[in-house]
């Protein structure tokens, strides 16, 4: 029981915490006068992948890092299947052509790459250290483009006032590191009391957990008619959670692989990808969200069913 306990606290964390973080770092960033574009294409995508990095470490340094791929991998799916496929559902989503050229191609190659190098059963340091290096080649992109443009991440997400952006970072990410311990606890405990594979576990209940900043994020841009934030958000975190979280996990404790689960979270994150691959007109029209919401009911089951 008290794993359950940990596991739901840990969710309700990560939700909580991922929110008041995003707020706060959002606006310490508007409030320090940095470019607008730079917010949304780095500092947002950074924050709402930070309970997915909070579990990654945690994780990694209880010696299952299996949890962590897990996680980042569902969440990906989660990301894309499920949370674009309620905004989708809601209404259609404008995409802006710049994000297209930059962000697409580089989502779209990250299960490619991880699946290759995890092709042998292990994603190992170096592995961990080349999936690095292409995060930080596609941030440096990121941030020499977004100083020439604007967007309206900090109208939609940030917290203007100095002192309460920076209370809630702070207390965001007090909840986010309570969250990854709680959450590594419980998924562990669970997984171990019913035989349940690691990864399984990750990639279901704590991805799902750890992807509430993006629901909130995309629901609230959504309602605001801010298209460029809920899809870039989105495609920022894939790509954080991608690179960036599984290479840490990695740098930390190589990661075992068990290929058939990992390559079904792949194949789905790519094949979701691939669905929200925008009209020459720069339009996710809204019947691509029924089809995402498919792919995650089939995700699940395949998951579940054959672990």
């Amino acid at each position: 029981m008290d794993d359950y306990l940990f596991l739901f606290a840990g969710v309700i964390c990560a939700g909580t915490g991922g929110e008041f973080f995003v707020r706060g770092t959002v606006g310490i960033a508007h409030w320090a006068r940095l470019s607008p574009g730079i917010i949304g294409a780095t500092v947002a995508a950074f924050a709402t992948s930070s309970p997915e990095l909070t579990v990654s470490v945690n994780a990694s340094l209880a010696g299952t890092p299996q949890i962590a791929l897990g996680d980042a991998l569902g969440s990906n799916v989660v990301n894309i299947a499920l949370i674009l496929g309620i905004g989708l559902s809601i209404a259609g989503i404008h995409s802006p052509r710049d994000s297209v050229k930059r962000d697409f191609p580089v989502a779209l190659s990250v299960p490619a790459v991880t699946g290759i190098l995890a092709f042998d059963g292990t994603i190992s340091r170096f592995d961990g250290f080349l999936l690095l290096s292409m995060f930080i080649a596609w941030l440096i992109a990121v941030v020499i483009e977004a100083r020439k443009q604007r967007s309206a991440a900090d109208a939609v997400l940030g917290e203007h006032r100095g002192w309460l952006a920076a209370l809630l970072s702070i207390v965001g990410l007090v909840l986010l590191v309570a969250a990854g311990r709680l959450i590594v606890a419980g998924a562990t405990g669970i997984a171990a009391s019913f035989g349940i594979d690691a990864f399984v576990i990750g990639a279901t209940i704590v991805a799902i957990g750890t992807s509430a900043p993006e629901l909130a994020t995309t629901i609230i841009a959504k309602l605001r008619r801010h298209d460029e934030v809920a899809l870039g958000t989105i495609l920022g975190s894939n790509i954080f959670n991608g690179l960036l979280i599984i290479a840490i996990a990695s740098l930390i404790s190589p990661i075992t692989v068990a290929w058939r689960e990992a390559a079904t979270a792949l194949a789905i994150g790519m094949l979701s990808l691939v669905c929200i691959v925008p009209s020459r007109g720069g339009f996710i029209e809204r019947r691509r969200g029924a089809l995402l919401l498919v792919l995650y009911a089939v995700y699940l089951t395949v998951i579940v069913k054959y672990q």
